[in-house]
């Protein structure tokens, strides 16, 4: 539970995208869904364009803390199947419960992102200790120096498309295709 205001509302504001959509986001909605008497959000974030920026620095705070506990809680892989075992992990989390509502939540302001680019900026890939154990797996398993960010980023990338694939078709991502894509990273 947020223990700040700001933090409250950039939650709240989460909530309603994800329940609701980009239309459905707006300074009204979430003082509804802060349970906080009307104008409050507007008091804090003036503008839509500020509520916006405190969703996505919110969600992006989420997904690194996430990324952060799941990395730390798995051993670093050492063979493929190993590091597959993770990404289903990853990609369970991504698909369900809270993760579910912050993948629904950063595929809109991705999509808002096209023509903001302060929210672009905020929302780039950071580095994370899931990024860097999937860089690490790669190097020890033979992947050229001048390749590893490039298949990392592809690798990644791949994935966060099959998540969005299960959001909008429904299901989980099987492991047959996360198993192809880390055989073709290390390739």
């Amino acid at each position: 539970m947020a223990t700040d205001r700001r933090t409250l509302l950039a939650d709240a504001a989460l909530g309603v995208l994800a329940d609701e959509g980009i239309r459905g986001l707006t300074h009204r909605a979430v003082d509804r869904k802060a349970a906080l008497p009307t104008g409050t959000t507007s008091a804090y974030f003036r503008t839509r364009a500020a509520l916006l920026t405190a969703l996505v620095t919110r969600l992006v705070q989420l997904d690194q803390a996430e990324l952060h506990t799941t990395a730390e809680r798995l051993p670093h892989p050492r063979t493929s199947g190993e590091l597959v075992d993770g990404m289903v992990l990853l990609t369970r989390q991504r698909l369900t419960g809270e993760g579910r509502r912050r993948s629904l939540a950063r595929y809109a302001c991705a999509v808002e992102s096209v023509r903001d680019p302060e929210l672009r900026e905020i929302l780039l890939p950071r580095e994370n200790a899931g990024r860097e154990k999937v860089r690490l797996f790669l190097a020890e398993h033979g992947v050229p120096q001048t390749e590893l960010e490039s298949r990392s980023h592809t690798l990644l990338a791949c994935i966060d498309g099959l998540v969005f694939d299960r959001l909008v078709s429904g299901g989980e991502v099987p492991r047959e295709a996360l198993d192809l894509l880390v055989a073709a990273a290390l390739r």
